[in-house]
């Protein structure tokens, strides 16, 4: 599970947990929570260069791009997802 800590454009912090739950994707912010709802089912880079995923509350790796794309996240702990990786060559 992942501990994310951040705060949104109007200075209000946060810190939730990633469930990997499709029911409950992220607990301990209302505000976070709804954040995500609202955009399950579109499409999100993983990284500034891409891959795009679509969202699913069983998927923190896309859970944790809504709030790195949408707020100022300042810490995350726990099992981090892998991102991919770009192909070099």
């Amino acid at each position: 599970m992942l501990t994310v800590t951040g705060s949104f454009d109007d200075g209000a912090t946060y810190a939730v947990q990633i469930t990997g739950r499709p029911d409950r994707p992220v607990i301990g912010s209302y505000r976070a929570a709804a954040l995500v709802d609202l955009h399950l089912g579109e499409s999100v880079p993983l990284s500034p260069t891409g891959p795009t995923r679509t969202v699913s509350g069983e998927d923190p790796a896309a859970v944790l791009a809504v709030l790195q794309g949408f707020t100022n996240v300042i810490e995350v702990s726990g099992e981090v997802p892998k991102r991919a990786r770009v192909p070099e060559g």
